[in-house]
């Protein structure tokens, strides 16, 4: 047995002798490196390394969890009986017991798959990288302002439970993003590539490989140069076009927040809020129109919500979230999914070692449609295509919600004509995914990271997938 294979034994034994009907024990180091480079010089090269563990315990119907940086037998005996006086004490005020779905047990290994891991690539190459992509932003003299990224993580996990799962994981992220900007004080606009936040996802550094900085910069440079003098979005209502990166969010605010099955029990309300798709929805509520079809899939290759078990040790398999526009699934854990009479969709969830796992969306997949770029546009005779998520804000029911862009372009004809700046538009979730008639096709499709998707209390961030293509909506109300 290996050290951690022994700790972990005397942890659950320990929590048996204090009478916890359920437990488990979770390893977990993190290696993170992220480098800036800012307006022709390196702003920041940050890299850190972070190891503890955490034991869950049910007790008495109730959970307690406790956790620690210090990996030695004296204390993971103290922090797990402090696990188990956390569930007592929590007992006292239960409503209902705790109960778990069913799962199997495994004991199994997961790497994710790469071809170059990024911790073997040199600071100085990796600076040289950011250097070299600053000179291509910085070659349009219109451009006042430039900023790049490079962000890798590797994530080690060991998690064992008292069914006889044991399971290791190790994880790679890799992530890089760049935004140029121009004029300055109000009159200042912004164009981020490849998306907002950037790209990430669950591979190596060839991840660098996937993009044509030398055609696409450039592409961004003028866009930031010609939104300065652009005319601003009209205010009307009309068909819209979204761009995969942001219908990424879209997807993310107003169909994965609101079918986390904890948030429709109530569980965020004082904080984030709830859901409208209460579980008397389910397999009856029209979502979305019949050809919106939405899985939950951390076995999806490369996608950063990827893995091959979550933080209970359930397996990475696909759920149906939304099937043919009907609601007939939700994220879900072991406890929520029982409520329901189903299994869990193996979506618990934590930050680090240092949080109680929580249900999180993995990677929240739009499902590819039939159509080309020139197709979707082509359906719309006055319209607007936009680009680049900058803004979003929806209601704590994830019923409204207004969403804004970097850059969009009148659609007239079933051609893009003009540049507008500042493209927004507003609806309701029903409404909006019931008018959507077009869909991408899968030379279109790729899946969008998010690498800080903030839940809980106290707080804590999850990295994302959420697969898109560009979609078409009808009769949406722009310049909100």
């Amino acid at each position: 047995m290996t050290d951690i294979n022994k700790l972990a034994a005397k942890a659950l034994q320990k929590t048996f002798d204090l009478r916890a009907s359920y437990a488990d024990f979770r390893v977990v180091e993190t290696r993170s490196q992220r480098l800036g480079y800012s307006d022709g010089k390196p702003e920041e090269v940050e890299e850190s390394t972070d190891r503890g563990f955490g034991i869950r315990v049910i007790v008495d119907g109730a959970w307690g969890y406790c956790c620690s940086a210090d990996l030695d037998e004296k204390e993971i005996i103290r922090v797990a009986q402090k696990a188990v006086e956390i569930a007592k004490a929590s007992a006292v005020l239960k409503k209902t017991p705790v109960e778990l779905a069913a799962n199997g047990s495994y004991q199994e290994s997961f790497i994710s798959p790469h071809k170059i891991d990024p911790f073997t690539i040199s600071l100085p190459e990796k600076l040289d990288f950011l250097s070299y992509i600053d000179e291509l932003q910085g070659n349009n003299p219109g451009i006042s302002g430039r900023d790049s990224f490079l962000d890798f993580r590797r994530t080690i996990k060991d998690f064992y439970n008292s069914e006889g799962t044991a399971i290791h994981q190790e994880l790679i992220h890799s992530g890089l993003g760049l935004s140029v900007s121009a004029g300055a004080g109000r009159n200042r606009s912004t164009r981020s590539y490849p998306a907002n936040e950037g790209a990430y996802e669950c591979k190596g550094y060839e991840l660098l490989d996937e993009f044509d900085f030398k055609v696409d910069i450039p592409i961004i440079a003028e866009q930031a140069v010609a939104l300065l003098n652009a005319p601003t979005c009209p205010s009307k209502i009309c068909d819209i076009v979204l761009d995969g990166s942001h219908m990424g969010l879209v997807i993310h605010e107003s169909i994965g927040h609101p079918l986390e099955l904890d948030r429709v029990f109530g569980s965020e309300r004082n904080f984030s809020g709830a859901s409208f798709a209460f579980p008397d929805n389910l397999d009856n509520l029209q979502y979305g129109s019949s050809i919106v079809n939405v899985t939950e899939d951390p076995t999806s290759p490369y996608g950063l919500g990827s893995f091959g078990f979550d933080d209970e040790g359930v397996k990475a398999h696909k759920v149906d979230l939304v099937k043919n526009g009907i609601l007939v699934g939700y994220i879900s854990s072991r406890e929520t999914a029982r409520k329901i009479g189903r299994t869990s969709s193996g979506s618990l969830i934590a930050e680090g070692w240092g949080n109680i796992p929580i249900v999180r969306m993995t990677n929240t997949n739009l499902q590819p449609g039939t159509l080309s770029f020139e197709e979707l546009i082509g359906g719309i005779d006055d319209g607007l295509y936009l680009q680049t998520t900058s803004s979003w804000s929806i209601d704590d029911m994830r019923q409204n919600f207004q969403f804004g862009c970097e850059i969009g372009w009148l659609i007239e004809g079933g051609k893009l004509t003009t540049i507008v700046k500042n493209p927004s538009y507003g609806g309701n979730t029903i409404a909006f995914w019931n008018s959507c008639d077009g869909i991408g096709d899968i030379s279109q499709w790729r899946i969008w990271g998010t690498p800080n998707c903030g839940k809980g209390q106290p707080g804590q961030n999850a990295r994302t997938g959420q697969g898109a293509a560009p979609a078409r909506f009808r009769q949406v109300k722009v310049g909100v």
